[in-house]
C-alpha cells in the first residue's frame, strides 16, 4: 500500500515552516502597529451562513466541503471554512458589534474543493478588516497596510490594480444583463476569454470605443476615470454610475498624495458580485498575491445592521514562494554526552538549558551523528567530576573546563574574540 498525502494537500517541511512563520510573525506586528485586535474563527461554520446571503457564488458554493453534523434527526449542514471575511463578520454581529469601528485581523487557512487535485484545496491566508467605518479613509487604509507587510517581507515590487464593482455592476446592468449573467461574462473577461468583450462589441456595436476603454484600457490618475466618465456620458449613458465615479475618482486622488503607484484596470475587479465599491489587487509580477475592498451589504445581510466595511487578504502560499529562508544569527551548539550513565546525560540536559538560556541554540546530539556545528560541548564524567570539552570543529582547538558556567564562559569568549577578528 503506497502512502501519499491526499489530492490538493500540502506538507510543509521545516524550511517552509520558517518562512510561515516569518510572514505570520511580520504581518501580526504590522497589523498591532496599526491598532488591529487578532481574532480567529471556527474551521467548521453552518453551511447556512454562506448560502443565505448570497455573497458567495453558485460556483464557490460547489467547492465547499460540506457534511451533516449529525446529532439524531435535528442536525445541520456545516462546511469546512471556505471563505474567511464572511467568518469574520459573523464574529462582529456576535462579540463585537458595540465597537465602531471594529479593527480585526486573522491568520487562518480557508478549503476549497478541486476536482483536478492539482490546485491546493487548503490555502492560509492573513486578513483584516475594518468593521464600521464608511469613509475611503478606510479602504486606504486596506491597501497602504498590505502594502506595508509586503515591503517588510522584502516584497517591494509590487503593482496596485484598482477597479470599483460599482461601476462593473451598472455598466453590466445598462448592458441589460442578468446579475447571475454579469457574473459569467465578468468571470469570462477576468480568464482572459477576449471573445466575450467581442461579442460585447459585437451585440452593441455603437458603444464600441466606451466598451473598448472600459474593458481593455488601463490608467495610472484620477484622470483617466474622467475621460472614461465623459466617454460613457457622451456616447453611452450609464444610470447611476456617477456616484461610483466619483468615490473612485476620490479615492484615487488620495492615494496620488500619498505618492502610492497604482493601475486603474478595470477588468481586475475579480468578486466584484461580492464587493460594493472600491476593489483592489497586488500583483508581483504575473502572480496575485492579496486584494481586497469595500463590501457594505455584507453585515446587513447577516443582520448585523447598515455596518460598512473594508476589508483585505494576502495569500500566503503564495508569498511563502517569493521569501527566502530568514537566517537564524544565533550561535547553535551541539552538545555532546560521552559517557552512558544517568547522571552523564543529566550533566548534558543541564548544559544545554544553560546555553539557551545564554541565548544559543542547543542541539543535544544522541548518536553522534547531530547537526554540524561550528561548536560542540561534551560533557564526561559524573555529577561529582564532570569534565566539559569546549571544541572548534573548524580550527581544530579544545578548551576544557570543569563546570558548566566555565563552559559556557569559554564560549562566550571564544564567541567574542571570533567577532573581533572578522
Amino acid at each position: 500500500m503506497e502512502i501519499e498525502k491526499c489530492k490538493g494537500s500540502r506538507d510543509l517541511l521545516p524550511g517552509d515552516m520558517v518562512r510561515f512563520r516569518r510572514i505570520e510573525d511580520v504581518f501580526r506586528k504590522a497589523c498591532l502597529d496599526w491598532g488591529y485586535g487578532e481574532v480567529r474563527t471556527p474551521t467548521l461554520e453552518y453551511l447556512h451562513l454562506f448560502t443565505s446571503v448570497g455573497t458567495l457564488t453558485p460556483s464557490m458554493l460547489s467547492r465547499t466541503y460540506s457534511f451533516l453534523d449529525w446529532d439524531g434527526w435535528s442536525g445541520e449542514r456545516i462546511v469546512l471554512r471556505p471563505e474567511a471575511t464572511i467568518a469574520a463578520a459573523r464574529l462582529y454581529i456576535e462579540n463585537l458589534s458595540d465597537l465602531s469601528p471594529a479593527k480585526l485581523f486573522y491568520i487562518e487557512n480557508v478549503f476549497r474543493f478541486d476536482e483536478s487535485g492539482t490546485r491546493s484545496r487548503e490555502r492560509w491566508q492573513c486578513g483584516a478588516e475594518v468593521l464600521g467605518s464608511a469613509k475611503t479613509l478606510a479602504d486606504i487604509e486596506m491597501i497602504m497596510l498590505s502594502m506595508d507587510v509586503l515591503r517588510k517581507l522584502g516584497i517591494i515590487d509590487v503593482e496596485l490594480h484598482l477597479s470599483h464593482a460599482g461601476l462593473i455592476r451598472a455598466l453590466l446592468t445598462a448592458l441589460g444583463l442578468s446579475a447571475h449573467e454579469q457574473v459569467r461574462v465578468f468571470d469570462q473577461i477576468l480568464d482572459e476569454d477576449h471573445s466575450v468583450i467581442e461579442k460585447l462589441i459585437g451585440d452593441n456595436p455603437q458603444f464600441t470605443e466606451a466598451l473598448d476603454l472600459f474593458f481593455r484600457a488601463k490608467g495610472k490618475s484620477a484622470g483617466f476615470l474622467q475621460n472614461l466618465q465623459a466617454l460613457l456620458s457622451k456616447s453611452f449613458p450609464v444610470p447611476g454610475i456617477e456616484d461610483s465615479i466619483a468615490e473612485f475618482t476620490h479615492l484615487a486622488e488620495r492615494l496620488s498624495e500619498f505618492d502610492c503607484k497604482y493601475v486603474i484596470d478595470i477588468a481586475s475587479g475579480r468578486g466584484f458580485e461580492y464587493y460594493t465599491g472600491i476593489i483592489f489587487r497586488l500583483h508581483c509580477g504575473d502572480q496575485k498575491v492579496g486584494g481586497g475592498g469595500r463590501y457594505n451589504d455584507l453585515i446587513p445581510l447577516l443582520g448585523g445592521g447598515n455596518v460598512p466595511a473594508s476589508g483585505f487578504g494576502l495569500q500566503m502560499d503564495k508569498i511563502m514562494e517569493m521569501t527566502d529562508i530568514p537566517p537564524d544569527e544565533r550561535y547553535r551548539v551541539l552538545v555532546q554526552c560521552r559517557t552512558d550513565s544517568a547522571k552523564a546525560e543529566r550533566l548534558c540536559f543541564e548544559t544545554a538549558a544553560d546555553l539557551r538560556r545564554r541565548g544559543y541554540i542547543a542541539d543535544i546530539d544522541h548518536d553522534g551523528t547531530g547537526t554540524a556545528c561550528k561548536w560542540t560541548i561534551s560533557v564526561e564524567g559524573d555529577v561529582d567530576h564532570p569534565v566539559y570539552r569546549l571544541m572548534d570543529q573548524a580550527a581544530n582547538v579544545v578548551v576544557e573546563a570543569g563546570s558548566c558556567s566555565a563552559i559556557c564562559e569559554q564560549l562566550q569568549e571564544a564567541k567574542a574574540n571570533e567577532a573581533s577578528i572578522t
